[in-house]
């Protein structure tokens, strides 16, 4: 369906507020702005930036959703005869060789992650994050294969298949930090996935194939 106008509108303001946010936050860092002065720079009053943004911390991790949903998208859409690690290093492979902002990419990320870095809340939010990711791509994973609830196995391999991606973000921002180039980076990252996979067992990379026919 076609977004109406008043849809339109709102996702516009959202994305204002959070685009000046960022921009105070990237300038000032995280703790040294409050919600006032966030709404008073935007133009809105404080309860507009809370009813589009429950948590300060939400202002800057806006993008989030796409984030904890990435994996299991990976793995529901794999192609006949792939497996779940092997559809997820697909696509990492694909995202780094674009030299992707999704996966850091992108000139200016070391700032945004030196504002993370400096900030305990967002820190603490995104290990959050980090276990939604896990649950979701377990949930997936069990529901892929018709695991019954007792079954360890669909948590265990969303375990090994999470530490492929959370690796590959840590080192790529690690890397971005000390301000290296993203085309540069991409090249090295290429490696560093053909090395994970040759530490990921045959079990792995052979659970959850999706039926061929």
């Amino acid at each position: 369906m076609a977004e109406g106008l008043r849809e339109r509108k709102k996702r516009q303001t959202r994305q204002y507020i959070s685009d000046v946010a960022t921009g105070l936050f990237l300038a000032r860092g995280f703790d040294a702005v409050t919600i006032a002065e966030i709404a008073e720079a935007a133009d809105v009053s404080v309860n507009t930036v809370y009813n589009y943004f429950p948590a300060k911390e939400d202002l800057f991790l806006d993008r989030s959703k796409g984030l904890v949903d990435r994996l299991c998208r990976f793995v529901r859409g794999r192609a006949p005869g792939e497996s779940a690690a092997a559809a997820v290093l697909r696509e990492l492979r694909e995202e780094v060789e674009a030299v992707s902002p999704r996966v850091g990419l992108i000139e200016g990320y070391d700032q945004f992650m030196r504002v993370v870095h400096e900030a305990p809340t967002l820190k603490a939010r995104l290990w959050y994050l980090q276990q939604e990711i896990h649950t979701n791509l377990e949930e997936t994973l069990r529901e892929e294969t018709g695991a019954p609830a007792g079954d360890p196995l669909p948590g265990l391999m969303a375990g090994q298949i999470g530490w492929v991606h959370q690796s590959l973000m840590g080192w790529i921002a690690q890397e971005m930090l000390v301000g290296r180039k993203p085309a540069e980076v991409s090249r090295e990252a290429l490696v560093l996935l053909d090395e994970m996979e040759d530490l990921l067992g045959e079990k792995v990379l052979n659970y959850a194939v999706r039926a061929v026919g």
